[in-house]
């Protein structure tokens, strides 16, 4: 009978650590992050954006679109934002448009998280070198045999390792995916990208059906992100040509909200040691519970034993 309560205990106590781990997890939630977040008319009544800068040959038409490059060659365009992107754990959703005339074209647009901005150059009309985090809109192919074009990567920058065009960054790839239908599509094409700080990175694309998300990409092992970063688009075109446009910039601070009720900022860097110090003291509290019964259990046991042999001896 003892024994049974014991087991009882035991299937109670790892219930009871399980709804513990889920609670601490938490909901995710959102706030609007408003000084990364563009939407149409784009710019205010003296034809400025209060939060993002534009240059090169990038053209807005306030009703319609934020271009960064027209189907013409040798075209560059960038967009980055004023403000350094401080929150820890985002959320961003882009509304974008690659489309053109042509039978052949190229080459593509990248959004950036760096610790730069605005500065053109070569990788997709960026800077090389860079130190951020950089996801391509890869439309034309080089050299990489076996891989489906238009192609979608990331590639983490250390300030100090290139981009290979030639091999369209196959090297220094760190995620990616083959997006057939992504350009001239006809539905609105969106990418979201989610980042939980040491938790994970994830992309998804909508260009298949509006509403239908297709996972590119999701790792639980995220690079580090400057602390200092600036979001930013940029495209460009060489001897081939396309449009690729900017509709809208959603951008969302992720934050949990704990069993208490009161939310808890993604920010929280200081608080992590605390929350695995918190994670440790409930596995130690329910150890010694599961031992303790172990214990009783096992005297229990013996007990019994020793009660069965002393009757058989004295009949």
């Amino acid at each position: 009978m003892l024994l049974t309560r014991t087991l009882s205990a035991l299937w109670l106590a790892t219930r009871a650590w399980g709804a513990v781990q889920t609670e601490e997890d938490g909901t995710v939630k959102s706030i609007g992050l408003r000084t990364h977040t563009l939407n149409q008319p784009y710019l205010d009544s003296d034809m400025q954006s209060r939060w993002y800068d534009f240059g090169g040959d990038t053209i807005i038409r306030t009703d319609q679109y934020i271009r960064l490059t027209s189907e013409r060659p040798s075209q560059n365009g960038w967009l980055f934002s004023r403000v350094p992107l401080t929150a820890t754990n985002w959320e961003i959703e882009v509304e974008f448009k690659i489309h053109g005339k042509q039978q052949l074209y190229g080459d593509g647009f990248a959004m950036w998280i760096t610790k730069e901005r605005g500065k053109q150059g070569p990788v997709f009309g960026s800077a090389d070198k860079f130190e951020g985090l950089g996801i391509f809109f890869d439309t034309y192919k080089n050299n990489r045999p076996g891989v489906v074009f238009p192609y979608v990567m990331a590639m983490v920058g250390d300030g100090k390792t290139s981009y290979d065009k030639d091999t369209d960054g196959k090297d220094t790839e760190f995620a990616g995916c083959s997006a057939r239908g992504i350009r001239q599509a006809n539905i609105p094409t969106k990418f979201r990208l989610t980042y939980f700080q040491d938790k994970y990175l994830k992309l998804e694309l909508q260009y298949k059906t509006e509403g239908e998300w297709t996972l590119c990409f999701e790792t639980n092992e995220p690079p580090a992100i400057p602390q200092v970063a600036y979001l930013g688009f940029t495209a460009e075109t060489g001897e081939l040509s396309d449009n690729h446009d900017i509709i809208s910039v959603n951008a969302k601070n992720l934050y949990t909200t704990q069993p208490t009720g009161k939310p808890t900022p993604g920010s929280g860097r200081g608080k992590k040691a605390a929350a695995a110090a918190s994670g440790g003291s409930w596995t130690w509290f329910f150890f010694k519970i599961i031992f303790f019964f172990l214990v009783i259990g096992g005297g229990y046991v013996g007990y019994t034993a020793y009660r069965t042999n002393k009757r058989s001896h004295r009949f």
